[in-house]
């Protein structure tokens, strides 16, 4: 059995990869300046591909948060550069209606869904290039929506799992940038609707949205199905905001335990080879190796270590396994980033995922995951 688990883990999908036996956490050995050239290659290669000019929309902004992540490891000036490009040529701006009797929160991708959380997203990183200079014209649009939206009754706004990694973290940024308390009572606010809405909590583990609750939505094996991205989303969410979110937050002790419980599930479900499969606790519903989840749960792992909140032991050779799939299975010999699922809102059977699957989001997951190891490796 231990000679196939080995075996099993020696050659990927189609003989692309070669890796290292279940367990074995090859990656221990890895070096800060490794992780380093892995970052510059995905960064490179995206980079050289993709114009900085391009739309404020969730999966563009997705890739930012990972970019400025990745400037702040490696002091590489041109990745500032290229988000504050796209920063300005968005004008600081997600959806960009003023008249706020017609601003909408259902799902949409016109300029009236301006409380719509995929619109927000581009926030957390104007939040962030803030930090750097002060410019109070980098956030006032982020003030005049999350403000407005605070000033109204609804609590409903994050119906959607995507959305916790959308806004939670613009809550947290933006309280650090206003010292406004309302950011961090009203994240909560949200929080705890997405929470009764979406979360299983036998499973420790996120539904996409109200659709996929089992049983009214079931796998193709009749088992609970939880799409690997969106627990990703979920996960990851929660990393970025606990790394900000004051000691002192009343809810602070919530939020952790809800990461420690997820972490314990997806340990559960990571495959032999590093990766996690698109339907998280049936493998057969859509099997074989997707990077996006499998990054943002790297990512989470890494950081609830890197920040105290998850025992070294037992999480780190997870992370490095799953940093392995991502360094010699996801990443291609030129720099392009594989098995990143398309855009999409559950694991879909027979969908072709393969090593010419890339997209914003997958890149900002992996530069996020990276970014994580470095800090792992700097740590004494």
């Amino acid at each position: 059995m231990k000679l196939k688990k080995c075996l099993t883990g020696l050659l990927l999908t189609l003989g692309l990869a070669f890796g290292g036996c279940a367990g074995v956490p090859s990656a221990g050995g890895t070096s800060r300046s490794e992780v380093i050239a892995a970052i510059d290659k995905v960064n490179g290669y995206w980079e050289a591909h993709t114009p900085a000019q391009e739309s404020p929309f969730w999966n563009v902004a997705a890739y930012h948060t990972g970019n400025l992540e990745a400037y702040r490891v490696t002091g590489n000036e041109r990745y500032l550069r290229y988000t504050a490009a796209w920063a300005e040529h968005n004008q600081w701006m997600g959806a960009k209606s003023s008249d706020k009797a017609n601003w909408k929160y259902t799902y949409g991708e016109t300029d009236e869904h301006v409380l719509f959380g995929d619109w927000q997203a581009c926030f957390q990183v104007y939040a962030d290039l803030y930090q750097f200079d002060k410019d109070p014209r980098k956030i006032a649009r982020a003030r005049e929506v999350m403000e407005y939206q605070m000033s109204t009754a609804n609590k409903d706004y994050w119906w959607w799992v995507d959305g916790l990694y959308m806004a939670m973290p613009v809550m947290t940024k933006m309280y650090r940038a206003t010292g406004n308390r309302q950011y961090l009572d009203k994240m909560y606010e949200y929080y705890s609707y997405a929470s009764e809405l979406m979360y299983d909590r036998q499973e420790s583990l996120w539904y996409r949205d109200a659709r996929y609750v089992y049983p009214k939505h079931k796998s193709v094996n009749g088992r609970k199905d939880f799409w690997s991205r969106g627990d990703g989303w979920a996960f990851a969410a929660l990393a970025r905001v606990l790394a900000e979110l004051p000691q002192d937050d009343p809810h602070r002790g919530e939020y952790v335990e809800r990461l420690r419980a997820m972490a314990a599930a997806l340990l559960a479900a990571q495959q032999p080879e590093g990766y996690w499969t698109r339907s998280l606790i049936d493998p057969a519903h859509a099997p074989g190796p997707e990077t996006s989840g499998t990054a943002f749960f790297t990512y989470g792992l890494l950081a609830g270590i890197n920040q105290g909140l998850l025992p070294r032991d037992r999480y780190l050779p997870a992370a490095q396994r799953g940093w392995r799939y991502l360094t010699t299975v996801a990443m291609q010999p030129d720099g392009k980033l594989g098995y990143v699922q398309p855009i999409g809102d559950r694991a879909i059977p027979g969908q072709v995922v393969d090593q010419n699957s890339t997209a914003h989001f997958g890149v900002g997951a992996f530069l996020l995951a990276g970014a994580e190891m470095v800090r792992l490796l700097d740590k004494p």
